[in-house]
């Protein structure tokens, strides 16, 4: 197996061993079964399909992106939704989540699955707010290369069911939580803006679980290596920064690194310029990288998106050597058009939705 093969089969590895189906099933053994079930996110279709699958037909919505609801029973509500901007749809998939909500009435239990995504894929306004100023609040967001973790708390100002605002609609006895994270520190207040965070002095009983990260991601990788007789020299989550400051530090470890494997997880950003061409931050990152490692023989670097998309793209990132880097790449590059370039020298990683979402994974393999 060359060495390219390699590394997707690790990728790939850590994807699966975080799958919204796979973790949301072994989570549920211990929780009670609910009187309701409300998923939103991008792995929500995979979440929602496990706890039915767990404990029969129970009234479901679904809340998800494009292309993302698929394969539920008959009878499960899904709305799908535009992410990484907010669309009308997205309206109503939030309203929908806090009707839900208000509907369940004193001795009920709902069960509400989380994952990255929701911030677009959901929203309640307050009043006074339109969807032209969600729009444009989030592309303005988009365009600043600003983390999760303060994008999220902007978004949070304009909403009904960010920062604990869903379950403040709750007027039942029990609430269970089960969340997949796309953030650092894994909190459940900034995960989709909030929307499973609890209220404060909420007089319901609570249970609230992070059942898949990026960690797990990462060291489901490291043991996939392990496995085929590889050595794990880095397993870190480093990649929260501007992509072109990742690349600069990832670049020297990359040339210097032994024979084995390295494992790097997190988010980096992106700054967009006017007219930015086609690609998301992880077919950027890729990209950069292909610039730091040319020319370097028995190198191959994965970098994607758990999820499966990146930006408003269908591929999940980018399979980089050091012969990726060519002519037109730094006009890509500069241009935010990481992902033509990529697709004309056939190096994006294509995968389709994976059912879960822990923020970007990048496997890197020295043959």
């Amino acid at each position: 197996m060359d060495i390219e093969k390699q590394a997707v089969r690790l990728w790939q590895a850590g994807v699966d061993a975080v799958g919204g189906y796979e973790a949301t099933l072994a989570a549920l053994p211990d929780v009670p079964k609910p009187d309701r079930i409300l998923a939103v996110g991008k792995p929500a279709a995979a979440m929602a399909r496990a706890a039915l699958e767990h404990f029969g037909a129970i009234p479901t919505l679904v809340v998800t992106k494009d292309g993302h609801g698929h394969d539920l029973p008959a009878g499960v509500e899904v709305i799908e939704a535009s992410h990484p901007v907010p669309d009308d749809r997205s309206l109503a998939g939030g309203r929908a989540l806090r009707l839900a909500m208000e509907q369940m009435g004193p001795g009920s239990h709902v069960l509400l699955l989380v994952s990255g995504g929701a911030s677009s894929l959901a929203e309640d306004l307050l009043p006074g707010t339109s969807l032209a100023d969600l729009e444009a609040l989030n592309r303005e967001l988009l365009s600043k290369g600003l983390d999760i973790l303060a994008m999220n708390a902007e978004r949070r100002k304009l909403s009904r069911i960010k920062g604990g605002g869903l379950l403040s609609h709750f007027a039942g006895d029990r609430a269970t939580v089960l969340a997949i994270s796309d953030v650092p520190g894994d909190d459940l207040n900034v995960i989709g803006s909030g929307i499973g965070a609890l209220p404060d002095n909420h007089s319901f009983a609570a249970s609230t679980r992070i059942v898949a990260s990026n960690a797990h991601a990462r060291n489901a990788a490291a043991k996939a290596a392990e496995t085929m007789g590889l050595r794990v020299l880095t397993n870190d989550e480093a990649l929260h920064d501007d992509y072109l400051q990742v690349a600069a530090r990832l670049g020297p470890m990359l040339r210097g690194m032994e024979k084995g494997v390295m494992i790097f997880g997190g988010e980096p950003t992106v700054v967009l310029p006017d007219y930015p061409g086609r690609g998301g931050r992880n077919q950027a990152l890729a990209l950069a990288l292909a610039k730091e490692i040319a020319g370097q023989t028995d190198l191959a670097v994965i970098v994607g998106g758990t999820d499966g998309t990146d930006g408003p793209t269908n591929a999940a990132g980018g399979i980089i050597t050091g012969a990726t880097w060519g002519e037109g790449a730094e006009r890509a590059l500069q241009n935010a058009d990481s992902g033509s370039f990529l697709e004309k020298v056939q190096g994006l990683l294509t995968t389709g939705p994976t059912g879960t979402n822990v923020m970007d994974l990048v496997v890197a393999i020295r043959g």
